[in-house]
């Protein structure tokens, strides 16, 4: 069984996740972890459920979702995963955060490139991974097809959807994506946004402005 704890982080309020299951084995999902006190409450929840950390899988690389990668890879010393087609982001760190009025450090390059139909594993977990651009060219989603739910990163939000007037973003592209891919799986797939509350993919084809 896969345990989801959420973390909300940094002055934009972003989703941070740590995956884990029964064999203690865990992963960080688009750590955003910027103030100290983040970085001690995630020090914190690993040591007190006795987790070992795997990897950083990230969604997409917007400056707001990578915040706490060199801090991740430091401590732990865990490789970070993401899409080739957002390497880009990674490289302009500090320009992005400045865009946004923030001091950011540099981030090293990505570690290990997500290829199509590979799949995220941990402990006795896997997790598929779906390439739906938009928001950002290499942005992707993780399903868990045994547990009902996705982990959407910006793609897909409560009542919403990314922004797509960033470097590479593409408004036909993510609607696309999010009808052609997502729309396809249960209704009762539960997703986890990057920002903001938990939705459903019945509720968010039936209610979802953007989408209807």
């Amino acid at each position: 069984m896969i345990k989801i704890k959420k973390f909300v982080v940094n002055p934009l309020q972003e989703n941070s996740y740590i995956l884990s299951d029964e064999t203690g084995e865990c992963i960080f999902i688009d750590p955003g972890f910027f103030y100290e006190e983040e970085h001690d409450e995630i020090r914190e929840y690993i040591s007190e459920n006795n987790l070992k950390p795997k990897k950083i899988t990230n969604t997409h690389c917007h400056f707001d979702h990578i915040m706490g990668v060199e801090f991740l890879r430091s401590e732990y010393q865990i490789p970070l995963f993401a899409h080739p087609d957002d390497a880009f982001w990674i490289e302009r760190a500090i320009d992005q955060g400045q865009m946004f009025g923030f001091d950011m450090q540099p981030v090293n390059p990505i570690d290990a490139l997500f290829k199509e139909g590979e799949k995220v594993k941990f402990g006795n977990t896997e997790l598929e991974i779906f390439h739906v651009p938009g928001h950002s060219p290499g942005h992707v989603v993780f399903y868990s097809r045994n547990n009902d739910f996705l982990i959407a990163g910006d793609v897909l939000f409560y009542g919403s959807i990314g922004r797509t007037d960033l470097p590479g973003g593409n408004h036909q592209q993510l609607i696309s994506g999010i009808k052609d891919q997502l729309f396809k799986l249960p209704d009762e797939t539960k997703v986890y946004c990057g920002h903001g509350p938990e939705t459903t993919l019945g509720f968010e084809k039936t209610n979802n402005p953007f989408l209807t």
